[in-house]
């Protein structure tokens, strides 16, 4: 449904769900386009649904997005635009929570720009970032790229970084994660959190005294008062 307003962050695991990924001409939501979209419907944890196109940019794809997603200008020359394919995309969804990997920082900010300037609101859909939920419950794992945790689910990873394909990996790994979830409560009640990337957050001595910094640091530089840590 569009709004005025986007919709919320959730950091749990919800059994009807709408798993998406694009593929884009670029890692910026402020010049780059989206060239492919992909959807799967997820209800009671099994899919029954997709919905997946190619996107003609109106504009040249450069060699470097090319060689990552493998979609090249004559793949999209004939495929509609983005401003077509919305309305069909925001049927599909409906009202459904949307989970996806690294869509905070990515994914959702491509729909939200091109929501506003097709129709002046957003899509409100409450949705979920598998990213910050991996991080999170996963760790000890040195990287939390949706391949490193295909790698370790022992999910295959064939036709990664294709809109369709990765949304197939990322239901997937969020089923999993949804078990991972269930065995981290204790262990968080101890632990803070960081509320901004979900890694977790170590006491440290400052100018001023200590604080509570991002683990994360210095990709992610979120700090806390230590007098805020209370349980």
């Amino acid at each position: 449904m569009l709004s005025d307003k986007h919709g919320s962050k959730l950091d749990t695991y919800v059994s009807d769900y709408v798993v998406f990924d694009l593929e884009t001409t670029g890692v910026s939501p402020y010049v780059d386009k989206i060239v492919e979209i992909s959807a799967v419907k997820v209800i009671g944890g099994k899919t029954v649904d997709e919905f997946s196109t190619l996107v003609n940019p109106e504009c040249h794809i450069s060699q470097g997005a090319s060689a990552v997603n493998g979609i090249y200008d004559e793949m999209v020359a004939d495929a509609p635009t983005f401003e077509e394919v919305l309305p069909q995309f925001l049927e599909f969804i409906g009202d459904m929570v949307l989970v996806g990997h690294n869509i905070h920082a990515f994914d959702m900010n491509f729909i939200y720009r091109d929501s506003e300037a097709y129709s002046g609101k957003f899509p409100d859909n409450d949705y979920v970032d598998t990213l910050t939920l991996a991080r999170r419950c996963l760790p000890q794992l040195a990287r939390h790229r949706m391949t490193d945790l295909a790698a370790h689910y022992g999910i295959s990873t064939e036709g990664a970084h294709r809109a369709l394909a990765d949304c197939y990996m990322t239901q997937k790994v969020y089923e999993f994660l949804r078990g991972e979830l269930a065995h981290i409560h204790d262990r968080e009640k101890n632990i803070r959190l960081c509320r901004r990337c979900g890694r977790e957050m170590k006491l440290r001595n400052g100018r001023y005294g200590e604080f509570w910094g991002c683990l994360g640091y210095p990709k992610c530089n979120y700090t806390e008062n230590s007098e805020s840590f209370l349980r």
